[in-house]
């Protein structure tokens, strides 16, 4: 787009280096070109600076669509769905409810705003008819060093599988560990600093400080953050297409008055929730392809301490908790478009004290000794980038002494252009 200026600053070159040999040098002339040299120059910078995707606009951001549903069979009610000796978090965590039912659908809005921010907005359609605001965030392009600063609301960087949408997961639900730790995943209302060195070696360093809004957290109204966090990551080509990723998180919240309700009895806890996180995947694909034969291998610990009060009815007493959780799963594409994996997850129940004299007759939601276990298997079909069809069957035994059998299909479909996922 700049070429005819760059013309007309030669030809003015050209006439000004004639003019010197035949007379005496005109300074305005030569002081007009450089200074219509240095404008173009301002224009190019600016014009790479402010650069967008092939898809995004000034007024014609990234826009795309999610679509999901499901067509599910259990033989226990999801709506009487929890996690025995796991102090329930009030997130949507139960399967899917039978039948056939609307998934979360999204809407994505994305766009470069100016050279110096780029700003996100994922709204969630609930089958409910509800919608929600999933992310609403600007993120820095230039602030140089390898900082990133992201404000608004965002999924936390923390763990692996957090920071990714649902629809990208490689099976339809959360792990255990993020239902019982996280409420299915931490997003939150602040800000985050990520730096990122210079390296052929992936070094992620961050900060996040939140407002606390969800569990293990409960929204306090208060100044400040109400919770913080940190993480850090590893990352490398080993060779041969394969790469891996390890990490390490830590969660803390201050939770007040985080309520729930057990055996007919309100039970709340005020305190300090720690969470840790540690985080491993490896990718393989020998031809360099995703589309081809590839693996995948992913899992996360968590380990939870929480300590404070615990009122239970009318009375309040001391209370302790160290519990911990993992899970494994692998995702084999053994031909193009299908795929074929298992997750393993566990809970530990660990250790858990009152100052009450509770048992867990008294609070078996919270106090039985029961450590959760789910076996799931799932095969799934990618027409194109575009849509997939997954079959997944899981044995789970989150509820002590029952065993719920689960079948599901899933869809999922994306409409327009929607940005890649991280590693």
């Amino acid at each position: 787009m700049f070429r005819p200026v760059w013309c007309a600053v030669a030809l003015a070159t050209a006439s000004v280096q004639h003019g010197y040999a035949q007379s005496q040098p005109d300074a305005a002339l030569r002081e007009d070109v450089k200074a219509l040299q240095q404008r173009v120059q301002d224009l190019e910078r600016q014009a790479q600076s402010s650069a967008r995707p092939a898809a995004e606009s000034a007024f014609n951001p990234a826009i795309s669509v999610i679509l999901q549903g499901t067509a599910a069979r259990s033989s226990q009610n999801p709506d009487d769905y929890q996690i025995s000796g796991f102090a329930p978090s009030g997130g949507e965590v139960a399967p899917a409810r039978r039948g056939f039912s609307l998934g979360e659908s999204e809407l994505v809005f994305a766009a470069n705003v100016d050279h110096l921010f780029r700003a996100q907005l994922v709204a969630s359609l609930t089958p409910e008819d509800e919608v929600e605001v999933e992310e609403a965030f600007f993120q820095t392009l230039r602030v140089g060093g390898g900082f990133t600063l992201k404000g608004g609301r965002f999924l936390s960087a923390i763990g692996y599988q957090n920071p990714i949408h649902q629809h990208a997961w490689d099976f339809q639900d959360a792990p255990l560990a993020y239902k019982a730790f996280l409420g299915g995943r931490w997003n939150d209302d602040g800000v985050q600093l990520k730096w990122v060195a210079p390296t052929d070696l992936l070094v992620e360093l961050g900060t996040e400080f939140g407002r606390g809004r969800t569990f293990p957290a409960t929204d306090p109204n208060r100044n400040g953050a109400g919770a913080w966090s940190l993480f850090g990551h590893l990352g490398g080509d080993i060779g041969d297409g394969t790469a891996w990723r390890a990490g390490l998180s830590y969660l803390d919240t201050s939770p007040r008055e985080r309520s729930f309700e057990d055996a007919g009895v309100m039970q709340s806890f005020t305190g300090r929730s720690r969470l840790w996180i540690a985080d491993f995947v490896l990718k393989w694909a020998p031809n360099g392809n995703a589309t081809s034969t590839n693996f995948k291998l992913q899992g996360e610990y968590f380990r939870r301490s929480e300590s404070g009060d615990l009122a239970f009815g009318t009375t309040t007493g001391d209370y302790s908790s160290r519990q911990s959780g993992w899970y494994l799963q692998s995702v084999y594409q053994f031909m193009p478009r299908w795929r074929l994996g298992y997750r393993y997850d566990r809970l530990d129940h660990g250790t858990v004290s009152n100052g009450l004299g509770l048992t867990a007759a008294d609070a078996p939601l919270l106090l039985t000794e029961h450590n959760p276990t789910r076996n799931t298997l799932m095969v799934d079909w990618t027409a194109s980038e575009f849509s997939r069809v997954r079959l997944q069957l899981a044995a789970d035994k989150s509820r002590a002494g029952v065993t719920d059998n689960q079948v599901l299909l899933q869809y999922i479909l994306s409409l327009g252009a929607h940005g890649a996922h991280t590693f």
